[in-house]
C-alpha cells in the first residue's frame, strides 16, 4: 500500500512556485513592504536605544528635557520619568516609578500599558497573519510550516509579557524583548527568502504528456 508521509506535501500540491504570477506579485509586495518596516524598526532600536545606552556619554541625560521645557511636536502619551529612572533598552515603555496615591486601575502606568498591549497585539497579529499565509504555501514539511505559523505569535506574547514585567516588576526584564523580537525576525527572514526563491528562482516540475 502506498502512502504519503505526513511531513511532506503530496505530489502535485499547489505551492508558491506553481501559483499564478499575480499571486506571486502580491506575495512579493507584502514581503518587500514588511521587510522595509523591519529595517525601520531595527533602525529605531539602534538609534533610540542601543547607541544612547552603550555609546553615548550623556544619552540618558538627553532623554529628559530641561525644567519647564518639552519636546515640540511629541505626543506625551506615557508617564514621564527621568532619564536615570528609564532603565529600558529595546522599547519605549517606562519602567517602574514612584508609588502613586491613585488606585491601581487609575494609574497612568497601567493605562499606558493596557493601551500599548492591545495596539501591539492587533498590529503585530496582522503582520503574522500575512507571513503565516505565505508560509503555509511553502514547499516544505507540514510540521515545519506549522511551526512557522505558530512561533511568531508566541514571540509577540513574550514581548507583551515583557512589557508588563518591566512596568510592574523590574526593568531588568527588558532582555526578554530579545527572544520575542528575535523569534519573529528570524522566522520572517526565513519565510521571506524561501518564498522569494520558490516563486521566482525554483525550477518548476516538468510534466510529461504521453501520446498513445
Amino acid at each position: 500500500m502506498n502512502s504519503t508521509p505526513t511531513n511532506h506535501r503530496p505530489p502535485g500540491s499547489l505551492t508558491l512556485s506553481l501559483i499564478p504570477t499575480p499571486a506571486k506579485a502580491l506575495a512579493t509586495c507584502i514581503i518587500v513592504v514588511l521587510a522595509i518596516g523591519m529595517l525601520g524598526a531595527l533602525g529605531q532600536i539602534v538609534a533610540h536605544d542601543i547607541i544612547p545606552t552603550f555609546f553615548s556619554q550623556s544619552g540618558k541625560d538627553d532623554k529628559t528635557p530641561p525644567s519647564g521645557e518639552s519636546h515640540a511636536g511629541m505626543d506625551h502619551t506615557s508617564p514621564v520619568l527621568s532619564g536615570a529612572d528609564r532603565g529600558d533598552l529595546l522599547a519605549d515603555l517606562p519602567t517602574v516609578g514612584k508609588k502613586s496615591a491613585k488606585p491601581f486601575y487609575q494609574q497612568e502606568q497601567l493605562v499606558w500599558t493596557l493601551k500599548w498591549t492591545h495596539i501591539h497585539l492587533f498590529g503585530m497579529s496582522m503582520i503574522f497573519i500575512f507571513v503565516g499565509a505565505i508560509a503555509i504555501w511553502l514547499d516544505i514539511g507540514s510540521a515545519l510550516r506549522t511551526w512557522l505559523v505558530v512561533l511568531p505569535f508566541i514571540g509577540v506574547l513574550i514581548d507583551i509579557l515583557t512589557m508588563w514585567l518591566k512596568a510592574f516588576v523590574s526593568p531588568a526584564f527588558f532582555w526578554l524583548h530579545l527572544p520575542g523580537g528575535g523569534l519573529f525576525a528570524a522566522i520572517f527572514g526565513y519565510v521571506s527568502l524561501r518564498a522569494l526563491w520558490e516563486m521566482w528562482f525554483k525550477s518548476k516540475p516538468v510534466t510529461c504528456h504521453w501520446k498513445s
